[in-house]
């Protein structure tokens, strides 16, 4: 299923097929959270990317809404780096806001 999903995002939206981004892991250490890319990388004549809903195509609002997008990120359950049950974690940016009950 996830062959035949990154060829049809591949057809509808182009390359790059992924979407990856850091997130703090275990003890706040960093891991690659992947995702399926539902928007393109469309930009404007200065070179800025255009707004989320510019590039949000229709492939990629019905993988949103069916949480299909969000499929590669059993990998990072099966190498242990997320949990299957809970809230993804935040951005990396967030690390040193978090109280000590929040790190945990």
């Amino acid at each position: 299923m996830l062959l035949i999903l990154a060829m049809m995002v591949r057809l509808k939206n182009g390359s790059p097929v992924f979407f990856t981004q850091a997130r703090p892991g275990l003890h706040g250490h960093p891991f690659l959270m992947h995702k399926f890319c539902t928007m393109t990388n469309e930009r404007d004549a200065v070179g800025n990317l255009l707004p989320d809903e510019q590039r949000l195509t229709g492939f990629g609002k019905f993988m949103r809404s069916t949480s299909l997008d969000e499929l590669p990120e059993l990998i990072n359950v099966l190498q242990g780096e997320m949990s299957l049950v809970g809230p993804r974690p935040l951005l990396m940016e967030y690390l040193p806001l978090y109280s000590p009950e929040q790190a945990r």
